[in-house]
């Protein structure tokens, strides 16, 4: 028998000690990732609310700062502008510094600069905090996802997911009540004066949520491999590492692609549905109010059964019925609504509206290692999301020479693109999301 030398058989134990690790799933306690999530729905109630001011103060902006369509439609792409450089940021940040403290810093963050929103006195100055500020919204849309995605359990991850997605509808639930209610009585600026209240979640959460353990291993992995090599390799642009993988590099390409046309049409809709339902269907300013809570809590409802129902029949099925099933079903509601059905309408809408949001985000961390999957979704979504910044500036120059409705159905196109692809070239559970791969 040949001798080994005690060195090489060091490093021979040690190297399949890591790969036994890297292959074994790390399971998180089930108070720590209930914990994590109670957070985590909480900042995306945050989000999802901070967009609804937004959409819902559009009119009262307008009339204050004399503001045209497309101006007005600015305000929105330049909203999802701010949203894609953070979520790059966010992405790549939580890789380099942890998916926690990444959270806890961008909800600092986008409170204080959503507050003060409320103290501009310009179109301009508008315009550029809310660029700035929204920012954020990039982020911890990513960061929350990664950070659940990481810490529960495979076969309840979709239906956790899901069900952490309708904290973001919460949010623009909770954020048309109280539009609904400031807005006529106190005028838009108060409301952007109390987005500063989640600074408190950010504080506590900084002392109550640690970081996954599947993110920790990964990097004392990438350590340990770093200290062995004997020309130790400079850090590389994981934007590159992620191109130069056919495998990963292709999957990244694809979700861009769908990313970035479920985008344009989600937030053309959010952003100038309920100026169409005020100004195209002269429904008044408190029904339309309602009409858009009815569609949030179907929307809600939706994400938890299409996660449950994703979690035990997969999550490309699910995803390409709601995506498509919103393209098919916007032209009903532009060409056939009248004032008896129009309620009706929008309560389906918001069945299927809901549902792609509850699969995308398990369907993409799946989709990539631990090592690189703050990068790869990070950027596969928000590249995704430059082409958004287009959709609400598409509705609002198109609102100038006909309807706002002419814009839906370009989003409703939108939609039909996002759910063909991954149909047809994305599969499930590619990777294990608590595995340090």
């Amino acid at each position: 028998m040949p001798h080994v030398p005690s060195e090489d058989m060091d490093m021979t134990t040690e190297t399949i000690t890591q790969n036994t690790a890297s292959s074994e799933a790390i399971q998180t306690p089930k108070k720590i990732w209930i914990t994590a999530f109670i957070f985590a729905f909480l900042t995306l109630l945050c989000d999802g609310a901070d967009l609804g001011f937004l959409a819902l103060s559009l009119t009262s902006l307008k009339a204050e700062f004399h503001l045209t369509g497309v101006q007005a439609g600015t305000l929105g792409s330049l909203t999802l502008l701010g949203s894609a450089i953070g979520g790059l940021i966010g992405g790549w940040a939580c890789d380099r510094f942890g998916r926690v403290r990444i959270i806890v810093f961008f909800i600092a963050y986008s409170s204080v600069l959503t507050c003060a929103l409320g103290f501009t006195d310009s179109y301009m100055q508008f315009a550029i905090v809310r660029v700035f500020g929204s920012m954020g919204l990039g982020a911890l849309y990513i960061a929350c996802n990664i950070l659940m995605s990481e810490m529960v359990p495979t076969k309840h991850r979709t239906t956790v997911l899901a069900t952490l997605m309708t904290g973001y509808t919460l949010g623009s639930l909770l954020a048309t009540l109280l539009a609904g209610h400031i807005i006529p009585e106190h005028g838009w600026r108060f409301l952007y004066w109390i987005a500063i209240t989640p600074v408190v979640l950010s504080i506590l959460m900084h002392f109550c949520v640690p970081e996954p353990e599947s993110w920790k291993k990964a990097r004392q992995l990438k350590a340990v491999e770093v200290a062995q090599s004997s020309h130790p390799k400079k850090r590389q642009n994981p934007y590159l590492e992620i191109l130069r993988d056919k495998k990963h590099g292709t999957m990244f390409v694809l979700w861009i692609i769908s990313t970035g046309a479920l985008q344009f049409g989600y937030y053309g809709v959010s952003n100038w549905l309920p100026a169409y339902l005020e100004s195209d269907l002269g429904i008044k300013f408190k029904e339309m109010a309602m009409y858009m809570v009815g569609t949030f809590l179907i929307m809600m409802f939706a994400k938890v059964i299409a996660g449950i129902v994703a979690d035990k029949l997969g999550r490309r099925a699910v995803f390409a019925f709601g995506t498509i099933g919103t393209a098919l079903f916007i032209p009903v509601i532009v060409y056939l609504n009248t004032p008896t059905n129009i309620l009706w309408m929008m309560l389906f809408f918001g069945f299927l509206y809901g549902i792609p949001y509850a699969i995308n985000a398990t369907y993409m961390t799946e989709s990539f290692p631990t090592s690189i999957r703050g990068s790869a979704v990070g950027g596969a979504y928000n590249i995704g999301k430059v082409l958004s910044i287009f959709s609400p500036l598409t509705i609002g120059y198109l609102s100038q020479s006909g309807s706002i409705g002419l814009g839906l159905l370009v989003m409703a196109a939108a939609y039909f693109i996002c759910g063909v692809i991954p149909l047809l070239f994305i599969k499930d559970r590619l990777f294990n999301p608590q595995k340090a791969e």
